[in-house]
Formats: C-alpha cells, sequence, structure tokens
C-alpha cells in the first residue's frame, strides 16, 4: 500500500462526462479505434513498480505486463474510480486505485521504476507541477511512458484547438483542453526524451481537435 499524505483541498467532479465515459468508452471501443494497440505500444517491457496518474475507468490496467509488480493507479474523478476498482480486481497484475491528484501524488519519493501519463495531461489543473511531481516519485533512471494529445502542427487545427479551450471544449470533455504542447512540457520538467512517435488518433478516421499525439518514453536523469 502506498503512504499517503494530504493533497490540495478541492475535487475533481465531471459528473456528466464522468459517467458517459465510464459507460460508453469500453474496451470494445478501445480496440476499433485502434486504441488498444497504442496502450499495449506504451506499456510494453514496463517492469517493477509503475504509478498512473490519472487512471480513468482502467483501461489500461489490461495492457500492464507480467512483470510489473505492482501499479499504483491515481485517480480523483469519483465515479471512474469506482470504474477503475472494477478493472483493478480483473487484471493480472497487482493494482491499487488510489484517490488523490496528479499535482500532489500521494506517495513517497523515488518509489517507481515507471510514471504513466496516458491522456491524462490534457486535464490536468498545473501541467508543470504534475510533471514536477512525476519526477519526483521516480527513481533516478527511471521512465516516464507518454502517450498524450495535443497541439497541432498545422497553423489550422491550432487556431481551432486554441479556440475551443478557450470556449466550450473544457466545459464539454471533463476538463480537457487541446492546445497544450505535452512533449514540450515533459521536456522542460527536467526528463531526457529518448523515443518518440507522432502520430494521428483516431489514424483512418476524420481528424478531429484530439487527434494529434505523441506516444513515447522519457527518463528521469540523475539528479
Amino acid at each position: 500500500m502506498p503512504q499517503l499524505r494530504r493533497h490540495p483541498r478541492g475535487t475533481v467532479h465531471h459528473p456528466v462526462f464522468a459517467r458517459c465515459y465510464a459507460h460508453c468508452y469500453g474496451p470494445g471501443l478501445d480496440r476499433r479505434a485502434g486504441v488498444a494497440a497504442l496502450r499495449d505500444e506504451l506499456l510494453a517491457g514496463v517492469t517493477g513498480r509503475a504509478i498512473e496518474v490519472g487512471a480513468g475507468s482502467g483501461l489500461n490496467f489490461p495492457h500492464y505486463p507480467g512483470a510489473v509488480s505492482e501499479v499504483v493507479a491515481i485517480e480523483p474523478e469519483s465515479t471512474l474510480r469506482e470504474a477503475a476498482r472494477t478493472a483493478a480486481a480483473r487484471a493480472t497484475v497487482p493494482v491499487d486505485v488510489v484517490p488523490g491528484v496528479a499535482e500532489a501524488l500521494p506517495v513517497k519519493s523515488e518509489a517507481f521504476d515507471t510514471a504513466v501519463a496516458s491522456l491524462v495531461l490534457c486535464s490536468v489543473r498545473d501541467v508543470r507541477r504534475a510533471l514536477a511531481e512525476l519526477r519526483r516519485v521516480l527513481r533516478p533512471g527511471g521512465e516516464l511512458r507518454f502517450f498524450e494529445h495535443g497541439r497541432a502542427a498545422g497553423r489550422g487545427l491550432a487556431a481551432v484547438q486554441w479556440s475551443l479551450d478557450r470556449t466550450l471544449w473544457p466545459l464539454l470533455m471533463g476538463g480537457c483542453h487541446t492546445w497544450r504542447d505535452p512533449l514540450g512540457e515533459i521536456r522542460a520538467a527536467g526528463f531526457e526524451v529518448v523515443r518518440v512517435r507522432r502520430l494521428r488518433v483516431p489514424e483512418r478516421r476524420p481528424t478531429l481537435p484530439s487527434s494529434p499525439a505523441v506516444l513515447g518514453t522519457a527518463l528521469r536523469p540523475p539528479d
């Protein structure tokens, strides 16, 4: 069990979005959208203790390799957290679902071999603080595995993303933002990016504001 500590006051509460996501977006749709294969790629070769922030309904849990000794899954939204606990009970590796926020992870420093950020940096309240926390809880040389959507390379779609982020998109999509630059933020947080692939999700369907994405691995350098 992780050692808990205080996290900032306030809650993450998106009842309509969380219920829709938990009940409508499951493993079947994940596979049809091509995201399940990306989860396999994200987690391939992970070993030891892992921490996942913003675990949602637990869609990553079936994709953790058997070499993982424990997953501590942080999820701040109560509806999604209950769905994650159901998914954890079916997982083939030990998964402990814990309430908490990415900006103040309720675990000890340098306690994990791998940290996983999967479609979560778009919705955290403070990206830089969240990444600083991920760096804190990783052992030196530990891996940050990331799969995040973010800012488009083309000006047209990027302009659409910028406008949506300042109007309806975060309200409708549970706090999600499309114009953030996750790869730039990961580098700015002091991680060494050793592998990255740019992609579009879903690959063969019309491009959405949330389609541009990056998937890769970064290391926490020795201090």
